[in-house]
């Protein structure tokens, strides 16, 4: 299977993903989401793999969402707009396999969801994680919303969307969005040493236990759904719409000019 987007590869029982698009900060674009969805479903149906490994290429982050220089009312691939991220989250909880997102440096926007999505983060002491949608004429209005009250408490996650501040990786485990925080060169031993420690788990049970902890927020991907769909229309306004022309030409948005 042949990827432009990602990296793949098995190290003793852990399937590693890792976004190859370091010069757009990891961000996501149609191809990247769709090229992670297939990956997952290699690795998740793979007898020889225990666990995976979500990650990004480089030092500067692991994830910075949606590719904003693709975005222009919508993105550039297929799904609700533009980005199948129903399906790559959907993949995410479905596949029968923890997944460990490791996160060395930026978790922001879309990224910071996936993290939220994952099984288990490990990050180093050089992450930082946030929301930036309301800055950008954005938010995500599903697991991203939702689904972090669960993880981080309601008050939390409030804070995180309202006022998209910048969170360390102590504080990221803190809130319960991280399990542990290591020094920067340490991230890939911690990483692989609990990957490895996963794989010697009995992968029945922790399919089950897997699915039977998703099941108690199942009804969630019905909100993301219907979320979706808003973001779509939201996304045909120029009150969105000022949020990335702000940012092409390096000032302010003005929202509240726009908005109805």
């Amino acid at each position: 299977m042949e990827f432009e987007d990602i990296l793949y590869e098995v190290r003793n029982g852990a399937a590693w993903i890792t976004i190859n698009r370091p010069d757009k900060m990891n961000s996501f674009r149609g191809q990247t989401c769709d090229e992670i969805i297939k990956a997952l479903n290699k690795a998740g149906y793979d007898r020889d793999v225990g666990v995976i490994v979500l990650a990004g290429a480089g030092d500067r982050a692991f994830c910075t969402g949606g590719d904003q220089s693709a975005h222009n009312g919508n993105y550039d691939g297929r799904g609700t707009i533009g980005l199948p991220m129903e399906e790559l989250h959907t993949a995410i909880r479905d596949v029968p396999k923890p997944v460990i997102a490791r996160v060395q440096g930026y978790a922001i926007g879309g990224g910071n969801v996936l993290c939220t999505i994952c099984d288990l983060t490990i990050c180093s002491d050089k992450a930082q994680f946030g929301q930036v949608g309301p800055k950008m004429g954005s938010v995500d209005p599903g697991y991203g919303t939702a689904f972090l009250a669960r993880v981080v408490g309601e008050k939390k996650a409030r804070e995180i969307w309202y006022l998209n501040r910048r969170y360390s990786g102590a504080e990221a485990v803190a809130m319960g969005l991280a399990n542990i925080c290591v020094p920067h060169d340490q991230l890939d031993a911690e990483v692989q040493k609990w990957a490895e420690e996963i794989c010697e788990r009995s992968p029945t049970a922790l399919a089950i236990a897997k699915r039977s902890f998703n099941a108690d927020t199942a009804h969630q991907a019905g909100i993301a759904g219907l979320g979706m769909y808003a973001l779509k229309l939201f996304y045909d306004t120029e009150e969105s719409r000022e949020g990335v022309n702000a940012l092409k030409e390096k000032r302010k948005p003005e929202f509240r000019k726009f908005a109805k």
